[in-house]
């Protein structure tokens, strides 16, 4: 049986929890992603900050009102999980495992510039949600899905 490949996982993942577009950001690797739009960020080895500068860029032009950011190597991440992020009625909100802060994270448009403004090096977007943790809301899916991340250690 074949595996499924990170990237698709998180595309299908996103589909099925409700996303209507999925914008996939590559750079140390380029091909094709079924089912979704791929930009390439050419500054990939900046870090993930560059990454999502070039999502929001690409989305600029376009009628979306906030766009969804997860990372690719979350093996435990669900629908259901997408789903409740999605629906909390945020502009500016982020998954919850027993209480800690993780992805995927929502970010309503009004957010976008500060964000590409602050977004550098692997901290993505970190330094702009801690600034703006007041708006921030955080969504408990723990009981849904696992904060899992392949490259960090288990909690």
């Amino acid at each position: 049986m074949d595996e499924e490949r990170l990237v698709d996982r998180a595309v299908r993942v996103l589909r099925e929890g409700g996303c209507d577009r999925v914008l996939v950001v590559l750079g140390a690797w380029v091909g094709d992603v079924p089912g979704a739009d791929v930009v390439v960020n050419e500054a990939w080895p900046e870090g993930m900050g560059s990454s999502l500068r070039v999502a929001l860029d690409a989305l600029a032009d376009t009628d979306v009102d906030a766009a969804l950011v997860t990372l690719v190597d979350l093996p435990g991440l669900t629908p259901l999980a997408v789903r409740r992020i999605i629906d909390a009625d945020a502009t500016l909100a982020a998954a919850a495992y027993s209480g800690d802060r993780g992805h995927p994270v929502l970010f309503g448009r009004e957010h976008w510039a500060g964000i590409a403004d602050t977004a550098r090096g692997d901290a993505g977007a970190r330094d702009y949600l801690r600034a703006h943790a007041a708006q921030l809301r955080l969504i408990e899916v723990g009981d849904v899905a696992s904060g899992e991340d392949m490259d960090l250690p288990p909690r």
